[in-house]
């Protein structure tokens, strides 16, 4: 995979205390592509730190819609879904050089997101949680570090706008479920630089993530649920845009 192949897609709202080190870490590059909901500096910032390749798209929705408005504004191959509190490893982009995308069945590729501070216990099991899944064909992907070819995204129709959380599980397992190859790169690695979630409660955390994907995954969840984050954007967990009515984006 060329950097010229991809394009990066960033929601971010309110981020000012993670963006500098989040673009510290990208290749001058690789396009970005950022979904703005702030009502802090956080544009300003990505404008004046990183003013070539960059379009920011200023649009108040939840973190769903804006991975769906970046879509559409996106032309590259690939697109590389992360998020504005975590750095790329040193290593990331020529890890993914590496990678043979040439099979066009490939449709999603994923990596794990560690911790160089707190809760690295968490995130090494996590991480070999997504490595047993992935041994028995089930993707387990983040949206911290999710790469998806353009054309399956279009081909399975884009994410799910009623989801207000664990749109990048379901969307992994729906490309696959198309007949798509999904791939586990365990050394294409993100860190994780904020934990506040993790910070409310590692159970908690693990539990709500744990119900919600096992009911998405069984189609057991109620249609009047998918729109319900169950606390995940609640108060605290500030960052990410919260939970709000699905909007469907420009076409």
């Amino acid at each position: 995979m060329q950097r010229s192949d991809l394009a990066i897609i960033l929601p971010t709202r309110n981020e000012r205390h993670n963006i500098r080190a989040f673009l510290a870490s990208l290749p001058d590059d690789i396009s970005l592509i950022v979904v703005d909901s702030s009502d802090d500096e956080t544009p300003h910032i990505i404008r004046s730190t990183r003013p070539e390749r960059t379009v920011v798209i200023e649009r108040a929705c939840n973190v769903v819609v804006a991975r769906q408005v970046g879509i559409e504004a996106a032309h590259a191959p690939w697109l590389l879904f992360t998020d504005a509190d975590v750095t790329f490893a040193p290593d990331y982009f020529e890890r993914l050089a590496q990678l043979d995308t040439d099979d066009p069945r490939l449709g999603a590729i994923y990596g794990p997101k560690l911790s160089r501070d707190h809760f690295q216990g968490y995130y090494r099991w996590f991480t070999r949680g997504q490595r047993l899944f992935a041994a028995f064909g089930i993707p387990a992907a983040t949206g911290s570090n999710l790469i998806i070819r353009r054309s399956v995204l279009q081909a399975v129709g884009g994410f799910d706008l009623t989801l207000t959380c664990n749109e990048d599980s379901e969307i992994a397992w729906r490309i696959q479920r198309r007949g798509y190859r999904t791939r586990f790169v365990p050394d294409a690695v993100v860190y994780a630089r904020d934990h506040r979630r993790l910070k409310r409660g590692v159970a908690r955390k693990v539990a709500h993530s744990s119900l919600r994907c096992f009911l998405l995954y069984f189609n057991l969840l109620p249609a009047r649920w998918r729109g319900q984050d169950w606390g995940y954007w609640s108060p605290g967990a500030q960052g990410q845009p919260r939970a709000e009515p699905p909007q469907s984006p420009a076409r």
